[in-house]
C-alpha cells in the first residue's frame, strides 16, 4: 500500500484529502503542523508528501530541506502561494511538484499517481544508458541523438540542457536550476538564454516545436522532460 503524509492546517482540506485518498486504497497519515510532520515522516517512512507551504509552526520550504536531508519520497506542494519566486523557492529546496490552490481533486489524484510511478520506476543502479521516445533515441554513454534513424547534431550546449531534462524523466527542473548547471552562477537570472535553447531543442527533436510532446514548459518555474 503507497502511504502519503498530508500536510495541512486546513481541517477541511485534510478531511477531502483523506477520503480521497484512502477511498482509492492509499494509506494516509495527516499533520497539522511542521515539527509533527517530520516526527510522523521519520517513523512511517512515507512514500508521498502532500505538503501545505502556510504551516502555523514553519514554513513548509524548511519542511522540504529538512525531509531532503534523509528520503528521497516526492514532495508534492499544495499552497495558495502563486508567485512564481515561492514556486521557485519549492522547487529549488527539493519539492518534486506545485500545484496552486484552489486544485481540483482529480488533478492532483493524476499528480499523485506519476509522483508513485516515477518512483517506482527510477532504476536502482545507474542512470540508464539509453533514453527512447517514440520519435528519437538518445544514447547518454555516446552524447549520441537519432532521430527516425538520422544523427541529430547538438552544440554542447543543447547537449548539457538535454542530459539533464532526460535524466531526470517526468521531474519539474527550474529555470534557476538550468541556467547554473549549463551556464554558471553569474548567468542564473538570464532566461532568456534557456527560452532560445530550448526552442532549438525543439525544432531538432520535437515533431511539432509550437506544441511540444516532450520537452515541456511550465511557466514561471522551468521544464520537465516528458518520455
Amino acid at each position: 500500500m503507497t502511504r502519503v503524509l498530508v500536510v495541512e492546517d486546513d481541517p477541511q482540506l485534510v478531511r477531502a484529502l483523506v477520503i480521497n485518498l484512502r477511498a482509492r486504497r492509499y494509506g494516509v497519515d495527516a499533520a497539522p503542523d511542521g515539527a509533527t510532520a517530520l516526527r510522523l515522516a521519520a517513523a512511517r517512512r512515507p512514500d508521498v508528501v502532500l505538503l501545505d507551504l502556510g504551516l502555523p509552526d514553519m514554513d513548509g520550504v524548511d519542511v522540504i530541506r529538512t525531509l531532503r536531508g534523509w528520503t528521497r519520497a516526492p514532495v508534492i506542494v499544495l499552497s495558495a502561494r502563486q508567485a512564481s519566486g515561492e514556486k521557485v523557492a519549492a522547487l529549488d529546496a527539493g519539492a518534486d511538484d506545485y500545484v496552486t490552490k484552489p486544485f481540483s481533486m482529480d488533478e492532483l489524484l493524476a499528480r499523485l499517481r506519476a509522483a508513485v510511478r516515477r518512483t517506482e520506476d527510477a532504476p536502482a543502479a545507474p542512470e540508464p544508458v539509453l533514453v527512447e521516445t517514440a520519435h528519437f533515441r538518445i544514447d547518454l554513454l555516446a552524447k549520441k541523438v537519432l532521430r527516425d534513424g538520422r544523427d541529430v547534431r547538438l552544440t554542447p550546449t543543447e547537449w548539457h540542457l538535454l542530459e539533464i531534462l532526460v535524466t531526470n524523466p517526468g521531474r519539474l527542473i527550474t529555470q534557476r536550476h538550468l541556467l547554473h548547471e549549463v551556464w554558471g552562477v553569474t548567468q542564473a537570472n538570464k532566461s532568456n538564454y534557456l527560452r532560445v535553447y530550448m526552442a532549438q531543442l525543439r525544432r531538432k527533436l520535437e515533431n511539432d516545436p509550437a506544441h511540444p510532446r516532450y520537452l515541456i514548459t511550465e511557466p514561471g518555474m522551468g521544464y520537465r522532460f516528458e518520455a
